[in-house]
């Protein structure tokens, strides 16, 4: 084991009630380091975090403290202290109290002699002298002295959070353990408070493991980022690594604003995405199916025609120091960046440099349509086409207001008016029927890619206009450059809102 390493945990896995939470989780966390779990609600960060406090026990797995096992010591054993997202504040305490309050608990082991004049080692409680000393230094270094008589409830939300931290720091934890610490704050007061946590870090020297969900305050302190996806580790790494090489299009989604498209390559080094042609610096097989990002500050815009792709300016935000356009390219969205200020309903070029291009494997089953939206009659379309699907996956217990509606209504009476609503929409490949009856399904393409897999083929079927791209498991065997077409059942199209469902609360 590495002498720098402090926790490690190995093949950790929780299991709630039938449900893997946090699945085979390995991973080492050096001395000193800042390292923020990154994921969204639901990913098993916080279950990861409990564990490493002693809160819940893993079902299988060690966790390794300096290289011995704490996975069945109980909290008050571990060496590690947390603040919580609420704070946990005592509130009929002044601060000076709360922050002592461990302290006035603790014992140490204290050498002395008995009668027999053994020495015996007795454990003890703190001089009153050493706690205030401790008391104080530990509000020097949350900037709160001064204020040990104030009483909590009359403190900001930053000042409480800078109590709960003094209260965690004053035991001299070997970790501290944080946890979504910065939700409850404003905005504001969020980003004065990533950069005084990091400069604590720097103060302390201990190490900080952080949970959040907001990539910004990942990027802002950390070392090294650990992204996790559905109680898996996605990628492990530092900011500018996570950032600027993330391996998968989830990881790329969730650090970072990114463009983010379904892409085909279509010669050595050269991938189609946006219906053009770019040069990249990745090699993937010939009409391998890949997730490709391009970053808003790559983006080039351009005198039309001057780029690979043309498009027109949607939308415009000025940001300071930049404008960030949003660019219709076909049914496709870029957001760019630049510095140069441009009419919105202009005419652009688009053009990606091939070292600013990601282009990576896609591992998934299904295809994933990121440019969906919901029509006008309930259904959603894709590329050029429409297809019937379910709205009511959106939202538990809701149901349609009336047949060909986009008016969802929830089980308490909520209207929900999803006319025009951007959605991801995903549907698996053995899902997606094949027919030579052109008149059967809601969409028509020619078969551009075939291969046999074991007991079935694989196909990629090409919109007649090229405008999407649909990907299908059959038994049955087709040419290349035939014409099919392609439907799905409705119950096949799994859909997600980009935007949060109230966005779209429609008005009595």
């Amino acid at each position: 084991m590495d002498n720098n390493c402090i926790i490690s945990l190995r093949h950790v896995s929780k299991v709630f009630d039938g449900v893997t939470v946090v699945d085979d989780f390995n991973l080492d966390i050096k001395k000193g380091e800042f390292v923020t779990i990154l994921g969204p609600s639901g990913c098993g960060k916080t279950t990861t975090l409990r564990m490493i406090a002693g809160f819940q026990n893993p079902t299988s797995g060690e966790i390794l403290l300096n290289g011995e096992d704490i996975s069945k010591l109980p909290p008050y054993k571990r060496p590690v202290n947390t603040v919580f997202q609420r704070y946990a504040l005592f509130p009929y305490l002044n601060v000076y109290d709360n922050v002592a309050f461990g302290l006035k608990l603790k014992r140490i082991p204290v050498q002395t002699k008995n009668r027999k004049g053994e020495t015996v080692t007795k454990m003890v409680k703190l001089s009153q002298k050493t706690i205030d000393e401790k008391v104080a230094r530990a509000l020097s270094i949350v900037d709160l002295d001064e204020m040990e008589e104030r009483d909590v409830s009359t403190l900001s939300g930053g000042q409480q959070q800078r109590v709960a931290i003094a209260r965690a720091i004053v035991l001299e934890p070997q970790v501290l353990l944080l946890d979504e610490p910065l939700s409850a704050l404003d905005r504001k007061m969020r980003k004065d408070m990533q950069i005084e946590l990091k400069e604590m870090h720097r103060k302390l020297g201990i190490t900080f493991i952080y949970v959040t969900h907001d990539q910004e305050e990942a990027l802002t302190m950390s070392d090294t980022i650990i992204v996790m996806k559905d109680g898996h580790i996605e990628q492990v790494g530092t900011p500018e690594d996570i950032y600027n090489e993330p391996v998968s299009a989830y990881v790329a989604d969730f650090i970072g604003e990114s463009n983010i498209y379904n892409g085909t390559m279509v010669g050595k080094k050269k991938v189609r995405f946006l219906g053009g042609v770019f040069n990249c610096v990745d090699d993937f097989p010939l009409n391998e199916k890949v997730d490709v990002v391009v970053r808003p500050e790559d983006v080039v815009l351009g005198n039309p025609g001057k780029g690979v792709v043309d498009g027109v300016i949607e939308n415009k935000v000025f940001q300071g120091v930049h404008y960030s356009f949003s660019v219709a390219v076909g049914k496709a969205e870029v957001i760019a960046r630049d510095t140069h200020d441009r009419a919105v309903g202009s005419k652009v070029s688009v053009h990606v440099a091939k070292d600013n291009i990601q282009v990576m494997h896609r591992d998934n089953l299904e295809n994933e349509y990121r440019d969906a939206c919901i029509t006008g009659e309930g259904q959603v379309m894709i590329g050029e086409d429409s297809f019937p699907c379910d709205l009511t996956q959106l939202l538990k217990g809701s149901h349609v207001e009336e047949e060909g509606s986009s008016i969802l209504v929830s089980k308490d009476g909520k209207r929900y008016d999803l006319k025009d609503a951007e959605v991801i929409a995903r549907v698996a490949f053995d899902q997606v029927n094949m027919s030579d009856d052109l008149e059967t399904g809601k969409a028509q393409g020619r078969i551009v890619f075939s291969v046999y897999i074991g007991d079935h083929y694989h196909y990629i079927i090409r919109t007649l206009d090229e405008e999407e791209d649909y990907e299908a498991d059959s038994p049955y065997e087709w040419l290349n450059s035939d014409v099919v077409s392609v439907d799905i059942p409705a119950k096949a199209i799994r859909l997600q809102l980009k935007k949060p469902l109230e966005d779209y609360e429609a008005e009595d």
